[in-house]
């Protein structure tokens, strides 16, 4: 399938609360889902009813390219509050790889809840079985974790393996920092497979190397502060902040 213009490459975010979504888009949501990952009608549909909101892409004729899931949750950590935003499933087509329209609309939203939660410290908790989910991290944030060239930090470490918990209890493996689903959701063969100059890409090479078990939908959990400091400077220019 080829393009004939740019403005068939050009997709359109937007964020819509789960309760909100109706049939049709939440079958389209399944369907492309299905497509590229090994997931079950009604694992998906549990899944999305414990989120809060969507990241809808969907390209000039309306139809569904990509999208991601999120949750907002409270934690008490050592008698302080915190804040958790939970990214779930995340896909967007292969024609739309490198747009950066879902950069932008789910950057906005960070920020956005950034401001709504003023003082209270916020987190993104990120599960990835994928290379591509795990690139979000060095493409958003000055520091992530887990990462390549340093330790967690042990307060984050004990934020993350909290939040991890909360989640996923028992399927939460803190030695190993892998969530191992009762109802995995791999990529299907093909889609994604690392070649030999990507695994040299530092980001990615670690990512393999922490999260073996990927093929079989393993998920690495991960954690950023979200704080206005810590965002890349491309990000701060993509959201004019």
């Amino acid at each position: 399938m080829g393009f004939t213009s740019e403005e068939d490459k050009r997709l359109v975010g937007r964020v819509v609360p789960v309760n909100q979504l109706d049939d049709g888009i939440r079958d389209s949501m399944f369907a492309l889902m299905q497509q590229f990952y090994f997931v079950e009608r009604p694992a998906f549909f549990s899944d999305l009813a414990n989120k809060s909101s969507v990241v809808l892409l969907a390209d000039c004729n309306g139809v569904l390219q990509g999208f991601t899931s999120v949750a907002l949750f409270d934690l008490n950590i050592d008698d302080e509050p915190v804040k958790i935003l939970f990214s779930g499933d995340t896909i967007v087509h292969p024609d739309f790889w490198g747009s950066l329209e879902l950069p932008r609309v789910w950057g906005k939203f960070m920020f956005e809840t950034l401001q709504a939660c003023g003082e209270t410290p916020l987190y993104w908790f990120l599960i990835s079985s994928g290379y591509k989910t795990y690139r979000f991290l060095p493409t958003y944030f000055n520091e992530f974790f887990p990462r390549h060239d340093c330790e967690t930090p042990a307060q984050l470490q004990k934020i993350l393996d909290i939040a991890a918990t909360e989640l996923f209890n028992s399927a939460y493996d803190a030695d190993r920092g892998i969530i191992r689903l009762e109802n995995p959701t791999p990529l299907r063969s093909g889609v994604s497979d690392p070649s030999k100059e990507r695994q040299a890409n530092r980001h990615i090479a670690f990512f393999l190397l922490k999260n073996p078990g990927h093929n079989s939908g393993d998920e690495l959990a991960c954690i950023a502060r979200l704080h206005l400091d810590n965002f890349k400077s491309y990000v701060r220019r993509l959201l004019k902040i």
